[in-house]
Order: structure tokens, then C-alpha cells, then sequence
């Protein structure tokens, strides 16, 4: 047993509150996990030195079966069936009147930049692109009551004098940029549009009101916001009552019809390639696939982005792969999804790790790396599509990083608190300059102009599911172990769970193969 691995355990005894004594070494590391342990001492309430008889206390009150580990297995360990999980009554079997097989596929792509991607990278289409999503976002925001109807900033800051003092309240809409709190906890930024721009703040009061959630989390640089308030005394601020996203208060889903359900099934983040791609895992779901009746209601899989590692992502990440030649990873990987049944069909977008180009919206993978794939339709990132009516939202995410940075309410741990803001927002990556590359196509393509019924992501390699203001959330699960990166982080992964959605009673199914 290595003394990184004793370390490790070490480092974990002692942040609980533990000294570990020099006779339990060898029964920690032969305990196939700590974590069991750490969480009866917690629950006891036990502190100190941690010898032999606090020990078997502990181990007592778990379940723990302490075996010896096995430095060089022999073979590789026969992958467990995954649990069933047919029994729940949200997910009926009855509720498909034929299997997937039978139904004929139905996918209708509204979106996606392969082939129609025209900018330059020039100023005029960097500020085409940000007009277009002014525009488009104004719209959206003027569906809403406001209070009054906005004006352009230019005509608010020549007329301040009116519009100074309780009661003479206007509205303007625009642009966001340098959001920041002060140290009263008052949110303080800026607001632009093509005539000017102006400084506003928000106050932080007792009051509990809708601004005050937006003051505790903040703005996204280059958010469009509505902005209603009155100028101060000296006219070269606004103090802003009330923020207005585009509205959206409940969405109707649409739904495949009864003689057409069949499920779609969503994960992320393969990696494949990667010395941490849980390939025994992978071979788990595939017999799943085959064997199992709920998988007989599946007609697709989505895989939003990120299939591969890729090659040269990072510096130093030779050391981290398994398959170190590009073309190879992509052979293995459409080697790996040709075992699916037929009658799966494949969404496969990019991500940040595939061989496109970085910035958002990416196109589909090149037609040169998809010569070993014979059941998988190649779309950009993000995509907009619908199957059998239903409309799917994909997009692989890496703007939950900018959220991250941006938001307070929004951790690597929470990313669907990013997905919330995104639909709120109705933009799939607001910031300009941020960890998101961004592409200035003279229409901003990644305003979210059609509300979809089922929201995907992935990229962070957590989990998640829930229904937001009518829409099903889905944060992909990848299927990565977790890496070094992480690890310094001290985030962890959530891999190897397969999301299913009925695409007529859109109810959800989480099925884990770890």
C-alpha cells in the first residue's frame, strides 16, 4: 500500500476530528472505503485519538464489511446488474402500448450552426451580435407587464430632472456590465444599449421582495435586464425598484401522443479515451440495454458533447490518457455506441473536449472522424430539436462555469441553479470574455428563443433532475471517474447514471450503473 494512499486516509481521519494511533493503520487501509467510517463518527459524535477500541465502536455502526484489497486483480470484476426499477409508480412500463423498435424515428432539427456559421470574428460582428441579442431579449422582456414603457437611455439621462424623485419612475432595458456588490451588500452595475449607458443600483432592504433575490445572487456581465427607477439627487444614477427578466411563468409542455411513446434516454461527458473512463460501467449499461424492458422503450439517446478527451485539451494530459491518437478515440467510441441495440438511435453534439472549434455554438463534429459511426445523427452544439414533437433544448454546458463565477446562488455542486438562471435569462451563456469562448455570428444563436420542454446540459459531471416552471431539467451524467483536477477541487463527480424520459408522460427515471 502506497504512502500517497495512507496519506490520503490520514488527511480524512484527521479533518474529521480523529488521531489516528499507529496499531488501526493497517485495518484503514484494508477498509474498501473510509467514507462509512467518517460518517458514525460524525453521527456518535466521536473526537480524539482513534485506536483500536473506538474503532470497532465505529465499525460496529456501519455496515461495513472490512475486506482485504486486491493490488492486482487478476481478471477484470464482472460487472453487477443494475438495479431495477420498474416497480415506481411514475414510470410504468403499461404506459407504452409498443416497444421503441416499432416506432419509427421522428427528429426535427430547429437549430444547429454546422454549415451556417458566417462571422469574421470583425467589431461589427461582435456588436451585430450583441444588437441582435438586445433585440431579441427586449422582446422577450416586453411580453411582461411592465410598469411603463421603456425608453432608450440616452432620453432618460437628457430629461433626469423629470424623471427625479419618488413617483416619476421610468424603465429602460439594456445591457449589463461591471455588476458588483458594495460593502453596504448593495448591487451596483451598469446598463448600455445603443444610445448610451448609465449607472444604476439596487438597494438591499429588509423588504422581502423578488429584487432582493436578485441582489444576494447578482448579474451576469452582458445580462438583458429591465431596469425600473428613479434618478438620485445629482442625476448621475439611477436607484432601481424593480429588475424585469423576459417573462415566463408556467410552460405548457408539448407531448409525443399516446400511439408514439417511447422514451429518451440522456447522458454526457464520456471522456472516453481518458485513463478515468468507466469503461466495466459502460459495459454494465450496454447489456442493460439489451436486456432489460425499460430499455426496450428507449429510441434515443442524447450524449451532449464531450464523447472523447480528446488530444492536447490541456498541458500534460498525454500523461492522463489511455488512447493518445484523436482518430483512435473516435473509432473506439463509435465502436462502443454500435453496441447499443438498433433500434437506439444517437444524438452525438461536441463539447469543449471534441475536435472542433471552441467557441459557442460549435458545429457538429468533422464528417472525417464520423466514417466508424452507423447509427448516430452528428449535431452542433448547442442544438435545438424535437423528437416526435417534444422539444429538446442540448446544450453541453460549459457557460455553468461563468454562472459559477458570476452568481452566488450557483456551485459546481448546484448546476442546476445555472439552468435556472439560463431559462430565466433566456440566454445559454450571457458573458462576453468569461471562461465561455464565444462566437459573434451576426444573430445571437444562443438566446434560448423557444422555450423547450426538455432542458439538457452537462460539462460539470454532476447529476440532476427536476421540473422548472414547467420544464424538465436535465443535468446529464458523465461517465468519467473522477479526475486530478477534481480532486484538488474537492468536487465529486456523480457518474454513470442514465436519465429516461417518457416523451409522453415525461416522467423521469434515474438509473444508476456504479
Amino acid at each position: 500500500m502506497s504512502e500517497t494512499e495512507w496519506g490520503e486516509i490520514y488527511r480524512k481521519v484527521m479533518a474529521a476530528g480523529l488521531i489516528p494511533a499507529r496499531s488501526v493503520r493497517e485495518r484503514l487501509l484494508a477498509l474498501p472505503s473510509i467514507e462509512p467510517l467518517l460518517q458514525a463518527a460524525e453521527a456518535a459524535g466521536s473526537k480524539g485519538m482513534l485506536d483500536e477500541t473506538l474503532l470497532d465502536s465505529l465499525l460496529s455502526k456501519t455496515e461495513t464489511t472490512v475486506v482485504a484489497r486486491t493490488i492486482a486483480p487478476i481478471a477484470e470484476p464482472e460487472p453487477v446488474a443494475a438495479p431495477r426499477i420498474h416497480n415506481l409508480e411514475h414510470y410504468k412500463l403499461s404506459d407504452f402500448p409498443m416497444e421503441a423498435k416499432d416506432i419509427d424515428a421522428e427528429i426535427t432539427v430547429h437549430f444547429d450552426i454546422t454549415g451556417k456559421s458566417v462571422t469574421e470574428g470583425k467589431k461589427e460582428d461582435i456588436q451585430s451580435c450583441f444588437n441582435d441579442r438586445l433585440k431579441q431579449i427586449r422582446r422577450l422582456i416586453l411580453d411582461r407587464n411592465l410598469p411603463n414603457r421603456p425608453i432608450a437611455i440616452n432620453e432618460a439621462v437628457r430629461n433626469k430632472k423629470q424623471y427625479s424623485g419618488r413617483g416619476n419612475d421610468f424603465t429602460i432595458i439594456g445591457l449589463v456590465k461591471e455588476s458588483s456588490n458594495t460593502k453596504n451588500g448593495h448591487l451596483r452595475f451598469w446598463l448600455e444599449d445603443s444610445t448610451g449607458e448609465v449607472a444604476c443600483m439596487l438597494m438591499q432592504r429588509d423588504e422581502d421582495d423578488p429584487s432582493q433575490k436578485i441582489v444576494h445572487a447578482g448579474l451576469m456581465n452582458d445580462d438583458v435586464i429591465g431596469v425600473t427607477g428613479t434618478f438620485n439627487q445629482t442625476g448621475d444614477m439611477i436607484y432601481a425598484d424593480d429588475i424585469h427578466f423576459p417573462s415566463l411563468s408556467q410552460h405548457q409542455r408539448r407531448t409525443a401522443g399516446e400511439d408514439r411513446a417511447v422514451s429518451a434516454a440522456f447522458i454526457s461527458d464520456l471522456h472516453l479515451g481518458s485513463k478515468t473512463f468507466l469503461e466495466p460501467q459502460w459495459h454494465k449499461m450496454i447489456r442493460w440495454f439489451h436486456d432489460d424492458p425499460l430499455a426496450k422503450t428507449i429510441r434515443y439517446l442524447v450524449i451532449s458533447g464531450d464523447g472523447v478527451d480528446g488530444v492536447g485539451i490541456y498541458p500534460g494530459q498525454d500523461r492522463h490518457l489511455s488512447i493518445t491518437d484523436l482518430f483512435n478515440q473516435y473509432s473506439r467510441l463509435g465502436e462502443m455506441l454500435q453496441e447499443l441495440p438498433d433500434w437506439v438511435e444517437v444524438l452525438l453534439l461536441p463539447g469543449n473536449h471534441d475536435a472542433v472549434r471552441p467557441a459557442e455554438p460549435q458545429p457538429a463534429i468533422d464528417p472525417e472522424l464520423q466514417t466508424d459511426y452507423n447509427n448516430t445523427v452528428f449535431v452542433g452544439n448547442p442544438c435545438d430539436f424535437s423528437l416526435h414533437g417534444v422539444r429538446v433544448l442540448s446544450y453541453h454546458g460549459v457557460s455553468i462555469m461563468d454562472f459559477v463565477s458570476s452568481l452566488r446562488t450557483v456551485t459546481f455542486e448546484t448546476p442546476e441553479a445555472a439552468m435556472r438562471a439560463m431559462i430565466d435569462r433566456r440566454h445559454l451563456a450571457p458573458s462576453w470574455g468569461g471562461k465561455t469562448p464565444l462566437s459573434p455570428e451576426p444573430e445571437d444563436r444562443l438566446v434560448i428563443q423557444e422555450i423547450p420542454d426538455i432542458f439538457v446540459t452537462g460539462h460539470v459531471h454532476g447529476h440532476h433532475t427536476e421540473t422548472y416552471k414547467g420544464v424538465n431539467l436535465v443535468h446529464s451524467s458523465t461517465w468519467q471517474d473522477q479526475t486530478d483536477y477534481q480532486r484538488m477541487l474537492g468536487f465529486q463527480p456523480k457518474p454513470c447514471i442514465l436519465t429516461v424520459v417518457n416523451l409522453h408522460t415525461h416522467a423521469i427515471a434515474s438509473i444508476p450503473f456504479v
